[in-house]
């Protein structure tokens, strides 16, 4: 038998893609299923990007580009963010990624290493933990409490730091509890990361337009005195409707205090990827560049999605629902019906043909809760809370 290297056994996986399979299959079997499980827009991508990669590939862009980036996407990116935070970045700190994982990859991969420990939110995206674990690196949890309404507590995550923190992440808005953390919040944690000069951040931005309430996002780059160890991550893939295209972006430093940041994950993408599709690229400069109405479009949808889901789950017995300040998610509190979340999960979509997803799949304090995508329609919304209600009921 082939042995592989312990590494490859601690990967752990993302459990919605596990759901989507089965829902699929279910679904292709005859089965009627409603989908609200996967983190993907119900949107297409809006027409005028279709059309830059369209005609990417008729003027003949289908060669390799930079390991980094075509400058062009880069510079889309630098104007994107000086728009988005009032902050100016250099294209020459901007990296195009094939989708927001490989930003997790390349910056878990620099810092987790035996003997050292990485923060990550719990409950968090799955694939923080997998990799922190496929390093070898310790894994610890920051608490994300509903009674802190799923913001991170500044004075929990500094108290978590230790000798041997190398990564510290942060998610806000947040998957999979649609939380926002505060400014009040991100200020004292960055005021205390001060005393922590070991430690870098990596600070997961891809929800960033989706606040609601009058919330508002706060990007970890406009804090100049931690920007020298701040990796930032973002993407086409929510914003824009553009899961499948896989493309995403992460800033990076490359200061000599750094460590070079930069430098070193333009080498992984050599190694790894090579570089970013064409086509795609020039798709991603129409999205920033384009008119956004689609974009503001999708946000008042999933603004009124996101009342539905919550007013209706509400009114499901054993089930409580804080609103839910940004992203598309919302994240039930259903302790009180007594059931297991993933078996209740798995129930649901077996017998009832809801998808969704349960808590303990995003981390050990996941337990007691479950995930819904509110991006779907409202009547598949509204569909499947009466299929919920109905199950409950039996």
């Amino acid at each position: 038998m082939l042995q592989t290297i312990d590494a490859f056994d601690r990967i752990g996986e993302e459990n919605a893609f596990a759901v989507l399979a089965r829902a699929t299959a279910l679904a292709q079997s005859g089965k009627d299923i409603i989908n609200l499980g996967i983190g993907q827009p119900d949107f297409r991508t809006p027409e005028h990007i279709v059309d830059a990669a369209i005609k990417a590939l008729r003027d003949g862009h289908h060669g390799y580009t930079p390991a980094t980036g075509l400058l062009a996407t880069r510079e889309a990116v630098a104007r994107r963010t000086l728009t988005t935070t009032g902050v100016e970045v250099s294209p020459e700190n901007v990296m195009i990624m094939p989708g927001g994982k490989p930003t997790m990859f390349a910056a878990i991969l620099m810092f987790g290493a035996p003997g050292t420990e990485v923060l990550y939110p719990d409950p968090g995206f799955p694939i923080y933990r997998s990799m922190i674990e496929f390093t070898g690196a310790k894994p610890v949890p920051v608490p994300i409490r509903e009674e802190n309404g799923f913001a991170f507590s500044a004075d929990e995550t500094l108290s978590l730091i230790t000798p041997k923190t190398r990564l510290l992440i942060l998610n806000s808005p947040a998957n999979p509890t649609g939380g926002v953390t505060p400014r009040a919040e991100i200020e004292k944690l960055v005021k205390g990361l001060a005393a922590h000069p070991h430690v870098a951040i990596m600070s997961d931005e891809i929800y960033d337009v989706m606040t609601y309430d009058g919330e508002e996002h706060v990007s970890l780059l406009t804090f100049p005195e931690i920007r020298e160890r701040l990796i930032v991550l973002n993407g086409w893939s929510k914003t824009w409707a553009m899961t499948g295209w896989r493309m995403g972006w992460s800033i990076w430093p490359n200061s000599p205090e750094s460590g070079r940041l930069y430098d070193k994950v333009r080498k992984l993408a050599v190694n790894c990827w090579s570089c970013v599709n064409a086509p795609s690229q020039f798709a991603g400069i129409a999205a920033i560049d384009g008119p956004q109405d689609e974009v503001e479009k999708m946000l008042r949808a999933f603004d009124r999605r996101r009342k539905v889901v919550v007013e209706g789950l509400n009114g499901l017995e054993g089930f409580s629902c804080i609103t839910p300040k940004g992203a598309f998610y919302a994240f039930p509190n259903i302790a009180a019906t007594g059931r297991p979340a993933k078996a209740f999960a798995s129930a649901l979509l077996e017998e009832a043909g809801v998808a969704l997803i349960g808590g303990p799949d995003f981390g050990v304090l996941g337990e007691g809760y479950l995930r819904l995508s509110y991006a779907n329609s409202e009547e598949n919304i509204l569909r499947a809370i009466e299929r919920i209600a109905a199950f409950l009921g039996r």
